[in-house]
């Protein structure tokens, strides 16, 4: 994934995004403005739940993200992460 940190997502680096917006193309907008063009999106792989609605409607960014887990009835869900943590850049070695 262009523009993701490395080790910034483990496994494969698919991450579920939900994003606040008006509509499906202000979404994908929000995203590219963010850096995100190289980037496959795909919008409503899956609707989201009422618990992912409400956590998205109560960051304050509106953009939240976490991995997109394997097995989602394995294990409990991972946090959602704001959508800065997955766009920060790792720290540059200075020798």
């Amino acid at each position: 994934m262009s523009g993701v940190p490395a080790g910034a997502v483990p496994g494969d680096g698919a991450v579920r995004v939900l994003v606040l917006a008006a509509n499906r193309a202000r979404a994908l907008t929000r995203l590219r403005n963010l850096g995100m063009r190289a980037i496959y999106l795909r919008g409503n792989a899956a609707p989201p739940t009422p618990d992912e609605i409400t956590a998205v409607l109560h960051h304050p960014d509106g953009l939240i993200w976490r991995t997109s887990p394997v097995c989602p009835a394995a294990t409990t869900p991972e946090l959602w992460h704001p959508i800065r943590a997955l766009l920060r850049r790792p720290p540059t070695v200075r020798v």
